[in-house]
């Protein structure tokens, strides 16, 4: 019986969840929830996660939500394809304190600037919060790239790189709404060329936020 993945387009947390599943090679089944249409707050989907949003997996009359956790779970339960937390106790160790350091940090810069430029209307933007955000934000992704020593975060392609990579496309997809944000310019070249190797990987293209296809 397949797993069912629920899933967001656009959202970075249920993307990386699907990266995961792609590279493990894990049968699954995905339904796809709108935003819009108010699906996260259903009685149906809120007695499997009372958050109230993506991701959220159901293995069999199991129902597990948050990314990271959902991750972790992926790596134990199932053996098939390749790992997520590669290499040794150490070296996990180090992967598990990236994923943190994503979401702790990175994804909450990240989340200052979705608020002010995706949710708020242009005419309301606060530009000084703007650049604040995009400060922090830039800040944080020179910190990560002062980690990238080879071709992946860890070594080996992890649950690290497909936590960072959905994080950083889904703020240089915000320059769609704001010209002048040029988060793409201000890439260190490490991170530049790891975001081409993520997306050189064969199941990347079958992944991509489908309405980010339908608006490119």
């Amino acid at each position: 019986m397949a797993l069912t993945f629920y899933y967001g387009s656009g959202s970075p947390y249920a993307w990386r969840v699907w990266l995961a599943l792609e590279h493990k090679g894990i049968a699954y089944e995905m339904k796809t929830v709108s935003f819009s249409a108010g699906d996260l707050a259903k009685p149906e989907y809120v007695a499997l996660n009372p958050r109230s949003k993506v991701p959220t997996i159901m293995d069999g009359d199991f129902s597990l939500y948050e990314s990271a956790a959902i991750l972790e779970y992926l790596e134990e339960q199932y053996s098939t394809g390749k790992v997520l937390f590669p290499g040794s106790v150490r070296q996990r160790a180090v992967l598990r304190r990236l994923v943190r350091e994503g979401d702790e940090y990175l994804a909450h810069a990240l989340e200052q600037l979705v608020d002010h430029i995706l949710f708020t209307k242009q005419e309301k933007w606060n530009l000084q919060e703007i650049a604040a955000g995009r400060e922090a934000f830039l800040k944080e992704l020179d910190t990560f790239e002062s980690y990238l020593h080879g071709d992946w975060f860890g070594g080996e392609l992890s649950a690290a790189d497909f936590t960072l990579y959905p994080i950083i496309a889904l703020c240089v997809r915000m320059e769609k709404k704001k010209t002048d944000l040029n988060i793409t310019g201000s890439i260190g070249p490490k991170i530049a060329a790891w975001m081409k190797r993520i997306e050189a990987l064969p199941y990347y293209d079958k992944t991509y936020p489908p309405h980010w296809k339908a608006k490119t």
